[in-house]
């Protein structure tokens, strides 16, 4: 069995917090949680070989309200492991029997996330193969097949003294060659360091690729065909794909092109499907968001009870997958029984005890997350590596405008932010794209004619007091909710 958890074999609980610090604010307990549950993947892969399948993951439910830092939580951890990750609402699926999404797709989603996932490391690994194939055929197009080659070329013609004509029209200075080569292998040798050096990159050349037909294929397809294990695009691909259409492109874009080309070719397709379906079954996490949306108590006043009926069923199909089945997918069979599942909701209109006993069993961590406050918006906007201050100053940067956020600057759209969702409706974190947004709107859109490049901006309190005191003023803020 591979070892799918070898990206954070060396990472402790400790410095995987350490890792999420980078780009979370605050949520210690839900962050610690997280962290024991990626390190018991590699534990349970490290476990002796007849308790592995024995070792359960321990499912998370996170509660807390919007703009905490849930779902954030859950996508870092995904991208520190490595692992396939889909982000699901319950609140889109619908029971058996009635129109909508089926908790089954979820599995079969992060199934093509895991294909497309080890298709692209697999051609990685042979890139450097796939790019000296793509350049042979490159230079099989610029320098024409021997027999081709004599008929044009007339067999050591020349065009003037010293030089050699060759099938491209161009000439080249004649050198001392190894007498055994044929005027066609000089030139190719010739061709080799030329394209080496990219001095043929914006010469236009004419190639065949495979026709694209076929990729719509499975576009068409009517929805839960993967329970029947039909692969539309398998099964009708010889009526359109597999054809071969010609491009003419630059050098430089046909090397990309078909350097893939020769990729796909490279690679074990099976292989990938095989090692796909692995990753998922022990490094897969599926993010369950609005959990609460399916509770018994969660009622709306438009709701008649056949959508309560139809959030428990909701919750009913949840609990085999959540447990430990057998899902069916294009790619293949896929066991959930090791798949880890992080749920989240605010539960305002009810609380996890609304769940169905059965499928609150299978989530025995429970994590509350805390509101954040002033001092928490003023760590989120300086500290992550993607810090929205870090996000403008880089957007800015590229038309070579420099802004400068004064600490006080910073301090004051922190608590303009908490004073908004105090007095109007608390998005969390959501709110700082709200200010910065309404704060930045005139600058980013006056750069850069108004505002030249070299030109430097300095945000500071005074400023963002002007700017957004109309917001911070006024009670009526729905045209800034979002």
């Amino acid at each position: 069995m591979p070892d799918v958890t070898q990206h954070v074999e060396d990472l402790t609980p400790r410095q995987i917090v350490e890792e999420l610090d980078k780009y979370i604010i605050g949520q210690d307990k839900a962050k610690k949680n997280v962290a024991i549950a990626l390190r018991n993947r590699w534990r349970r892969q490290n476990a002796p070989e007849e308790m592995r399948d024995e070792i359960m993951p321990n499912n998370i439910i996170m509660i807390g309200p919007t703009g905490v830092g849930k779902t954030e939580i859950a996508r870092r951890l995904a991208r520190l492991a490595r692992a396939p990750f889909i982000k699901v609402e319950a609140s889109k699926f619908t029971e058996v029997g009635y129109v909508g999404r089926d908790v089954d797709s979820m599995i079969r989603d992060l199934t093509d996330i895991a294909v497309n996932m080890v298709e692209k490391e697999h051609k990685e690994e042979v890139q450097e193969r796939a790019q000296e194939l793509a350049e042979e055929r490159i230079l099989d197009i610029l320098i024409p097949p021997e027999d081709e080659d004599q008929s044009r070329a007339g067999d050591g013609a020349r065009d003037e003294p010293g030089f050699a004509v060759h099938p491209t029209g161009e000439t080249e200075p004649e050198v001392e060659d190894d007498p055994s080569e044929s005027l066609r292998q000089r030139t190719r040798k010739k061709f080799r360091d030329k394209l080496e050096r990219g001095d043929l990159d914006d010469r236009e050349i004419e190639i065949e690729v495979t026709s694209d037909s076929q990729s719509m294929m499975q576009m068409f397809g009517p929805m839960g065909m993967e329970e029947m294990g039909v692969n539309l695009e398998e099964l009708f691909g010889n009526l359109g794909g597999g054809q071969r259409k010609k491009r003419r492109v630059t050098v430089e874009e046909a090397r990309e092109i078909l350097t893939q080309e020769e990729a796909e070719k490279l690679i074990d397709q099976d292989q990938v499907k095989e090692d796909a379906l692995e990753r998922v079954q022990q490094a897969g996490i599926v993010f369950v968001d609005e959990i609460d949306k399916v509770a018994a108590g969660t009622r709306t006043r438009d709701e008649g009870s056949g959508q309560g009926v139809s959030r428990q069923g909701v919750q009913r199909d949840l609990l085999p997958i959540v447990e430990g089945s057998t899902v069916t997918t294009k790619h293949g069979m896929v066991e959930t029984d090791h798949i880890l599942f992080v749920a989240s909701g605010a539960f305002h209109a009810s609380k996890p005890s609304d769940l169905i006993p059965e499928l609150q069993g299978r989530f025995p961590i429970r994590v509350e997350l805390n509101n954040l406050d002033e001092d928490d918006f003023y760590e989120i906007l300086t500290k992550p590596k993607n810090a929205l201050v870090k996000q403008y100053r880089a957007l800015l940067r590229s038309e070579d405008v420099e802004i400068e956020f004064k600490k006080e600057g910073v301090s004051e759209l922190a608590r303009i932010a908490a004073e908004v969702n105090a007095d109007v409706e608390n998005i969390g974190a959501r709110r700082l794209h709200t200010v910065l947004t309404t704060l930045l709107e005139d600058l980013l859109f006056d750069v850069p004619e108004e505002i030249p490049p070299g030109s430097q901006i300095t945000i500071d309190a005074e400023m963002v007091r002007d700017r957004l005191s109309s917001i911070a003023s006024s009670r009526d803020l729905s045209q800034y909710i979002l």
